[in-house]
């Protein structure tokens, strides 16, 4: 079982070294892609250290941050002044993640609404989407949901049977290297998808695999215990690729506290991880990041 972070490394953040420096719209119309061009090198650099400095500390999971290239669906990445100092660190990045065997995902915002009625809203979302495939292209990685690109199916609009199936269609819109990345994550609601909404509407559709996310799934069981859960989404991720799932618990039982969101995640990992004899990737996302990894309960 490996276990990683998400997106920002809490130590190294503390010294400036982060990968997600952006802008307000705002900024981008004034400043240009000159600017968006410098940003997107400094975090490029910045992800090179951060990648480096999970390899010395052990961490094989590392997901990466949206934010590499400020607002990235407005344009295309050769445009970029730098692209080619770019391209070069991505390459090298790519290169040090694969020599050590660490696994790079990444998992794109909830405004990324594939099946959502808005066609406005469909075109977005399969752009911003192409946009992080052609980011793991950048680092070298063959598509496959090895390199997963995680989302969620996003609202019911009213009929969850009728969202289902406009996700299965509008997925057709997607470049063929991002389909082969994509994967879809249950939700914190009993009025969005469980695990078993995703395996039957999804995944014997589509074949998409499913991210379980063990925290979600106690707001949303669909009538199955933890371990039918992940044993389900287990069965949809490909031959040789490990499962990868989302692993947080309470805030409100951490600081025994009722008057925090039943939702949100702990700062730290406080109870064991049960895997029920599987060996899955876990992402942890708890607010302390890579320190949770070192904190948490064996």
């Amino acid at each position: 079982m490996n276990l990683g972070y998400a997106c920002i490394n809490t130590i190294m953040s503390a010294n400036g070294i982060m990968t997600n420096r952006t802008m307000r719209k705002k900024t981008f119309d004034q400043k240009g892609l000159d600017y968006v061009s410098d940003l997107a090198l400094l975090n490029v650099k910045d992800l090179k250290t951060i990648v480096e400095w999970n390899n010395e500390h052990g961490i094989k999971l590392f997901r990466l941050s949206s934010q590499i290239f400020p607002w990235q669906d407005e344009y295309d990445f050769p445009s970029l002044k730098d692209y080619d100092e770019i391209c070069k660190l991505m390459l090298e990045i790519g290169d040090i993640a694969t020599k050590a065997g660490q696994r790079l995902t990444m998992h794109p915002g909830p405004y990324n609404c594939l099946a959502s009625p808005n066609p406005k809203v469909v075109a977005k979302t399969v752009r911003e989407l192409d946009c992080h495939s052609e980011q793991m292209n950048m680092l070298g990685f063959e598509p496959s949901n090895y390199n997963k690109i995680n989302i969620h199916v996003g609202g019911a609009y009213g009929d969850k049977s009728a969202t289902l199936a406009r996700f299965v269609k509008n997925f057709s819109l997607l470049r063929s290297d991002t389909k082969k990345r994509l994967v879809i994550e249950n939700d914190d609601s009993p009025n969005e998808y469980s695990v078993k909404d995703l395996f039957d509407g999804i995944y014997q559709t589509i074949g998409i695999p499913i991210t379980f996310d063990y925290f979600h799934h106690k707001f949303n069981t669909s009538g199955l215990t933890e371990e039918q859960a992940l044993k389900m989404a287990a069965i949809t991720w490909p031959d040789g690729i490990a499962q990868c799932c989302h692993y947080s618990e309470s805030r409100r039982k951490e600081f025994l506290d009722e008057s925090i969101r039943p939702q949100a995640h702990s700062d730290i990992i406080y109870e064991k991880i049960q895997t029920y004899g599987l060996e899955p990737d876990i992402v942890i996302e708890a607010k302390l990041k890579e320190q949770a990894i070192f904190k948490r309960v064996i």
